[in-house]
């Protein structure tokens, strides 16, 4: 099988080392990649947003599967252009992918399924924002409606701040969602769906506070770690018979089913699990450390997914042990990153790179988070010392990185309320 990776970051690199591992897989092509994609697949320029671009370059390439990383692409009907030239395509379709691209959409689709998640309201119009944020709180969470890179939302108890993110979103045109604040710790369950199929993968937990003990503004997120010595093993079983089974089945009930990753991002509190957001997408940076420990042939699940099969694949195989991802992020991120830095140590194993270009055979940095280093180990402790001692041997000026990424679970001081 010939697979074309489409995306440049962290985790399209964690998706090619895996699919690289499946013995069915024959070629690895990535579109447009970076420099640590470039060891180990071909690397073709596309515009990645153009789904005539998209399909055109996977038909050049005689590609067998397309698998779109990002979820702009998929918003906009990239995964829909690939199949209709076609080709067998992982990620679903635009009409689907509003369950991330759309948080309203989302909002229907739970409150039809049955699916617990926060009380919401949207504020289209300024003169609409105070009476609403009054209705709201102590806790006030502001989200912008449409993508946002998983840097569009505000978590504060500042009134005047959530006013503040409001304002500027709606300036921008953007209608806002109110959240009523969900308690508990944070969960992301990755699935594989093909309908009303659904394949479970290790749950992880993302650090999405540039700083470490959850301090300074959101980011696209600087570390996770899986699986999750806090959460109990029948609490997936939960979230994927009562989140994503019944959200999976009310897509295709209304025509839209679901055919690739759907992600789960919920709150573990005192009721049970709830719905922050669902995204339609593989998430950077839990990918790297959950593929890290994936035995199963990565190619194979993505292919039956994509060819609507995936109810005839094996249980899924997992390494023993955890894994910790650590994001190296470039100077002043998440604000304007300095870029253009020659980078050093980075070419070693569980070393992934996102935000790298080559120049004059250096690698630099050309993006806010940087690369993605990955430790291994018997347990998180384990993992988490393999993760950082392989960060101590990277060089990138002015660079920073969490020094607390899992560290939390590993003293205990991850509960459920």
């Amino acid at each position: 099988m010939r697979v074309l990776v489409i995306g440049s970051g962290a985790r399209e690199h964690a998706l090619l080392l895996a699919l690289a591992r499946d013995p069915g897989v024959s070629a690895l092509m990535c579109a447009p990649g970076n420099a640590g994609i470039g060891k180990i697949a071909e690397q073709h320029s596309v515009d990645i947003a153009s789904g005539e671009a998209v399909a055109a370059l996977a038909k050049k390439l005689d590609a067998d599967l397309v698998v779109v990383g990002p979820e702009v692409p998929l918003v906009l009907g990239v995964a829909d252009a690939v199949r209709a030239g076609g080709i067998a395509c992982f990620g679903p379709s635009a009409d689907a992918a509003r369950i991330e691209g759309s948080k309203a959409f989302a909002k229907d689709v739970m409150a039809a399924a049955g699916v617990k998640t926060a009380h919401s309201e949207i504020v289209d119009s300024p003169a609409k924002l105070d009476e609403a944020l009054d209705r709201f709180g102590p806790n006030w969470v502001v989200k912008d409606d449409g993508l946002a890179a998983g840097k569009g939302v505000v978590v504060t108890t500042d009134r005047d701040a959530a006013r503040d993110h409001a304002a500027e979103l709606l300036e921008n045109g953007h209608p806002v969602l109110l959240e009523s604040f969900l308690d508990g710790p944070e969960v992301s369950l990755f699935c594989v769906v093909d309908g009303e199929t659904v394949v479970p993968l290790l749950p992880a937990q993302d650090h999405k506070r540039v700083g470490d003990g959850d301090t300074g503004p959101n980011t696209g997120g600087m570390g996770a770690y899986t699986p999750l010595p806090w959460l109990p093993e029948q609490t997936v079983t939960q979230i994927v018979d009562d989140v994503v089974k019944p959200v999976a089945a009310e897509l295709v009930a209304r025509g839209s089913a679901f055919s690739g990753l759907l992600y789960a991002g919920l709150a573990i509190g005192k009721d049970g699990p709830a719905v922050v957001e669902f995204n339609c997408r593989f998430g950077d940076p839990e990918t790297q450390a959950v593929l890290a420990l994936l035995k199963s042939p990565l190619g194979e699940l993505l292919n039956a997914a994509a060819t609507g099969t995936l109810d005839r694949v094996a249980p899924l195989e997992w390494q023993d042990g955890s894994a910790v991802t650590v994001v190296v992020a470039a100077e002043h991120y998440p604000a304007t990153p300095r870029t253009g830095d020659v980078i050093t140590g980075a070419d070693g194993d569980g070393v992934l790179h996102a935000g790298t270009k080559l120049v004059d055979d250096q690698v630099v940095s050309a993006g806010g988070r940087v690369l993605s280093v990955v430790g291994v180990g018997a347990d998180l402790d384990a993992a988490r010392a393999d993760a950082y001692s392989k960060i101590s041997a990277i060089k990138l000026p002015g660079s920073h990185f969490r020094k607390d990424i899992g560290l939390a679970a590993v003293e205990g001081r991850i509960a459920i309320p």
